[in-house]
């Protein structure tokens, strides 16, 4: 039978079948039946499920180590949110998936917008170019149905370089190094991110495509450092140009630092999920980010969940954020973050910005994406 009423209703009616005694696997089901498993089912249980208010329901926000000195002790962070806007956002998310997977002509860009609270909505907005607005606007409404979509017509014009002086690394001689630094690719230069894990490893990191022509194992990632002369740190190990990030394994005694030079606080205790981001998004929450040319800047989160096409090959798991003005050359491979008072929670990496009339932003991968996708997280 087809659900009826308002998502806070179908939320009680869920609980009313609930009792203490239900097991996780039939707490499950219900909650998937009923159009409550996405961001539930892998980390919730029965108890955090119950607990939230009526109209509520509970999401996970982040991943945050348990034992600040383990990066492995990742444990997730919930937060209950007004259910009515959880299944809007769902359904956003949901719909924009069916546009990701299909190539659609003329599209150059889509993404999720959460809503705030109050409003209780979200907005699937598509990039196109002028000439193509008619054709990809016929393709969506076949699609989806007659959902509900923002078009946007964008034009490309170049990007304003932004100037300043380097952020450089002390005269360091080995031992852990942070991100936010410069770093060199070759004859290029870039940002540091802070310590990359995966199965056990730490790993330095940046962005792929300051490799130039492309990253290949073994090649050199090395740090200028203020009045000491520039020294390799590390050698490429893995390349994901999908996702424009390598993990360089750390020679000469240095070592990845899980710490961003630069910001406040500086240590990195995990990272967010997607529902982390739409919640920040909702509360009107901005990010901050530490380059290594334009140094400190904050802005406010524009796209979740993104797609951007308009550099070829088209990527998926997007974080659209600030101003095209937060980032110039030499800042790709910076991390985007949410501060808190125990330390910062990854958003996702920042590697490139828009240069097109109406949309203004950074964009790079999520955070969550790499680690659904190649298992990495911070």
């Amino acid at each position: 039978m087809t659900s009826t009423g308002s998502p806070a209703d179908r939320l009680a009616a869920v609980r009313d079948r609930l009792s203490s005694r239900t097991s996780r696997r039939r707490f499950l089901r219900v909650a998937g039946t009923t159009g409550y498993g996405l961001g539930l089912a892998s980390l919730l249980g029965v108890d955090e499920f119950l607990a939230a208010d009526e109209g509520e329901v509970p999401v996970v926000t982040a991943l945050v180590r348990e034992d600040r000195s383990d990066p492995s002790s990742l444990t997730p962070r919930t937060r209950a949110v007004p259910a009515d806007w959880y299944a809007r956002v769902s359904k956003a998310f949901a719909l924009h998936e069916q546009v990701a997977a299909r190539s659609i002509t003329g599209l150059l860009g889509s993404a999720v917008r959460p809503g705030s609270y109050d409003r209780g909505t979200a907005t699937l907005a598509v990039e196109v170019r002028p000439e193509d607005a008619d054709q990809v606007g016929e393709a969506l409404e076949m699609l989806l149905a007659g959902e509900e979509v923002t078009i946007e017509s964008v034009r490309r014009h170049p990007p304003e370089d932004a100037s300043g002086e380097p952020r450089l690394a002390g005269a360091l001689g080995g031992g852990p190094v942070p991100g936010g630094v410069r770093c060199r690719t070759g004859d290029r230069v870039a940002t540091l991110g802070p310590a990359l894990y995966r199965d056990g490893s730490a790993y330095f990191t940046t962005a792929e495509h300051a490799y130039g022509e492309g990253a290949t194992v073994g090649d050199p990632l090395s740090l200028p450092r203020r009045d000491a002369g520039t020294v390799e740190i590390g050698r490429v190990r893995h390349v994901h140009p999908a996702v424009d990030v390598v993990a360089v394994s750390p020679t000469g005694g240095f070592e990845p630092e899980s710490a961003i030079d630069g910001a406040t606080p500086s240590r990195v205790i995990g990272q967010l999920t997607r529902f982390g981001l739409a919640d920040l998004a909702a509360r009107g929450e901005p990010l901050e980010k530490v380059g290594a040319q334009t140094g400190h800047t904050t802005g406010e989160i524009l796209g979740i969940d993104a797609v951007t096409c308009v550099t070829g090959d088209c990527r998926r798991g997007q974080l659209q954020w600030g101003t095209e003005t937060d980032l110039t050359d030499g800042d790709s491979g910076s991390a985007a973050y949410y501060p808190t008072e125990e330390g910062l929670l990854i958003a996702g990496f920042n590697n490139a910005r828009t240069w097109w009339p109406g949309q203004n932003h950074l964009w790079g991968v999520a955070a969550y994406h790499l680690t659904e996708t190649h298992g990495y997280h911070f």
